[in-house]
C-alpha cells in the first residue's frame, strides 16, 4: 500500500518536495474516528513513548525516595532543548543520586534548540550528557535502578529490571505480546520497541482516558500527565510545538515528538488519541501534519504553532512547508461525537 502524500514543500510557484505519511485518531476501545494510509505497518514510536519509559520512576518509589517532583517527571518524560534550566535539572537529579554524567548512557550531545547551542557557546561551555535531549530519562531510569537495588552499569540493557518494567507495562497497555522481533535500539541506546500505528493511538487514547488500566496505574498516569502540563517548557522547549500548545491548553492535550516523522497525543474531554508518522522520517513534516490536526480536534489550537515559511537568509519568502488539500479534506470529515 503507498501512503498518500500529506505534506508538501514549494519553491515559487512549484511543489519541491513531498512527504508521504500515516495518520490515525482512535477512542480507547481502537474504534477510528479517522484513518489514513497503512496502520497497521509496526512504527517505532521512539521518543513519543518517554511518558511509558517514565513509570518506573514513580512505580518503584524512586521519585518519592529521592524528592522528585513536576519539575523531574517532566524532564524525564522529555525531549528537551538543552537549555540551561534543562540541564541544570538532570544534572541536579545525577547530583541526588550521587553519581555523575558518565553514569548516562546517551552520552553527550549538543543542545536540541538552536537559541540553547547559541548560549552554550557564549558561555564557552561545551556540550555534555545533560545536554542530550533524553538526559531526564536516563537519569530517572537511574534512579528506578537505585530504588530497586539494580545495577546502574547495565540499566539499558533489555534484560535489565528498568526496561523489563518498561517493557511489561507497554504489553499490557497496548495488549501486544512485542516480541524480540519487533525491538530495536533507539538512538540514546535504550531499546526501543515497535507496534502498528492503529496500536499506538489507542495506548494514547488509554492513558488520557484510564480505560482498561488499573487503578494504581491510572493514578500514576495521571500523575505524569499532571506534571507535563505543569511544566511544559521541560517536555520540549520555547518555541517547540509541545511546550507551546501545552502551556495554551493544559489538561486538554498531551503531546509528544517522536524521532524519525512520528507525532503522537491525547485529548482527555474527547477521549480520543492521536499517532502519525512520515514514512521518509522528515520532522519538518510531521510538525507540519500534526498541528492542522489538533486544530480540527480543538479550534482553539488554531494559530498556537505558525505555518512554515521557508526564507533566505536575508529574509525573503522562497517557499512554503503545507499540507495537501487532500488531507485537509481527510481532516474535514473527521468527528468527535
Amino acid at each position: 500500500m503507498t501512503n498518500p502524500i500529506l505534506v508538501e514543500v514549494t519553491r515559487g510557484s512549484l511543489v519541491e518536495s513531498f512527504h508521504r505519511g500515516t495518520v490515525v485518531v482512535t477512542g480507547a476501545t481502537g474504534h477510528h474516528l479517522l484513518a489514513i494510509g497503512d496502520i497497521s505497518r509496526p512504527v517505532f514510536p521512539r521518543s513519543a513513548l518517554k511518558l511509558i519509559q517514565t513509570l518506573p520512576l514513580i512505580e518503584t518509589g524512586a521519585a518519592e525516595r529521592f524528592g522528585f517532583g513536576d519539575a523531574e517527571i517532566a524532564l524525564a518524560c522529555g525531549s528537551h532543548a538543552g537549555g540551561e534550566r534543562h540541564a541544570a535539572i538532570a544534572r541536579a537529579m545525577l547530583a541526588t543520586l550521587h553519581l555523575d554524567e558518565s553514569c548516562l548512557a546517551c552520552g553527550p550531545a549538543e543542545p536540541q534548540g538552536y537559541k540553547a547551542r547559541q548560549e552554550l557557546t557564549a558561555r564557552g561551555g561545551r556540550p555534555t550528557a545533560f545536554h542530550h535531549n533524553c538526559s531526564g530519562k536516563h537519569a530517572a531510569m537511574l534512579a528506578a535502578s537505585l530504588a530497586t537495588d539494580s545495577p546502574t552499569a547495565t540499566y539499558t540493557d533489555p534484560t535489565h529490571p528498568v526496561q523489563r518494567h518498561i517493557h511489561a507495562a507497554l504489553s499490557q497497555l497496548t495488549n501486544a505480546p512485542l516480541a524480540t522481533d519487533v525491538c530495536g535500539i533507539d538512538g540514546c541506546c535504550v531499546p526501543a520497541w515497535a507496534m502498528p500505528l492503529e496500536t499506538l493511538a489507542r495506548l494514547f487514547a488509554r492513558i488520557v482516558t484510564g480505560h482498561g488500566i488499573e487503578p494504581a496505574r491510572r493514578a500514576v498516569m495521571d500523575a505524569i500527565l499532571a506534571a507535563c502540563w505543569a511544566q511544559p517548557d521541560l517536555v520540549a522547549g520555547p518555541g517547540r510545538a509541545d511546550t507551546v500548545v501545552m502551556a495554551a491548553l493544559p489538561r486538554r492535550i498531551y503531546m509528544k515528538t517522536g524521532a524519525e516523522g512520528v507525532y503522537c497525543g491525547a485529548l482527555p474531554e474527547l477521549g480520543v488519541g492521536f499517532a502519525l508518522k512520515m514514512d521518509d522520517g522528515a520532522t519538518r513534516a510531521s510538525a507540519a501534519a500534526v498541528m492542522p490536526l489538533i486544530e480540527r480536534l480543538i479550534p482553539e489550537a488554531h494559530g498556537l504553532v505558525k505555518r512554515s515559511i521557508l526564507k533566505t537568509p536575508l529574509g525573503q519568502t522562497a517557499g512554503t512547508i503545507r499540507t495537501t488539500r487532500d488531507y485537509e479534506a481527510a481532516l474535514a470529515t473527521l468527528k468527535t461525537c
